[in-house]
């Protein structure tokens, strides 16, 4: 990890490497208040560290798998991960402990969210198919139809009206919440697999890996 000081555009300062991996690192994730760092890995497990000093807090068990992606919630007191052993789990953050595991996923899931409003949760795999969650009770509410290759990439919008997820089908579709019975839409233009989506406040989209700029 890099430091990056405000009077300069860019320094490499105080450099912090977390380094009790045992397979290769898959997805890195920060809590809200920037105070943990979440990992997980190849080797089935999470870890938790202490930012500032790079202290493993704590290593989580429960996935039979790879662990593929993982994030925390808006409010810190959960996170997620998704693996290749087609579930994705939830965890309480104080505890550690599983909250549910999400078991309607057929083959490896590469992409979890958390909605901002602490509702939803979106996992995408590479059965194809990407799936909304409820946060509370751990049930699947809705499929979102439409891709025709892996689901590698989701991300909601700041205000959690909508969600967009990318494929390996060079597609990024985008899904009204409040609206089930309107269509996605599609945003097309790339060459390749969309392996990352990203939202601003003002409702932007950006998507790589050719990176496109979309005004929602």
């Amino acid at each position: 990890m890099w430091k990056r000081h405000p009077s300069e555009d860019f320094s490499v300062d105080n450099i912090r490497y977390f380094s009790r991996h045992k397979a290769e690192v898959n997805c890195c994730a920060f809590s809200p208040d920037c105070q943990l760092l979440l990992t997980c890995c190849d080797a089935g497990k999470l870890y938790l560290w202490k930012t500032s000093t790079a202290k493993l807090l704590a290593s989580v068990s429960g996935h039979t798998g790879p662990v593929k992606c993982c994030v925390f919630s808006s409010d810190g007191r959960l996170f997620a991960s998704a693996s290749h052993d087609c579930s994705v789990r939830t965890w309480c953050n104080s505890s550690l402990k599983c909250t549910h595991t999400l078991t309607a996923h057929r083959r490896s899931v590469e992409t979890v969210s958390f909605s901002p409003d602490g509702q939803w949760l979106l996992s995408g795999g590479w059965d194809n198919r990407a799936l909304i969650w409820s946060i509370q009770s751990g049930a699947l509410l809705e499929e979102l139809k439409g891709h025709n290759a892996a689901v590698q990439s989701s991300v909601f919008s700041s205000d959690s009206q909508s969600v967009a997820t990318g494929s390996w089908d060079r597609a990024v579709r985008v899904w009204k919440l409040r609206d089930r019975q309107a269509e996605a839409v599609v945003l097309q233009g790339h060459l390749g697999n969309v392996a990352c989506l990203c939202f601003s406040v003002a409702g932007m989209l950006v998507s790589l890996p050719k990176q496109i700029l979309f005004d929602i």
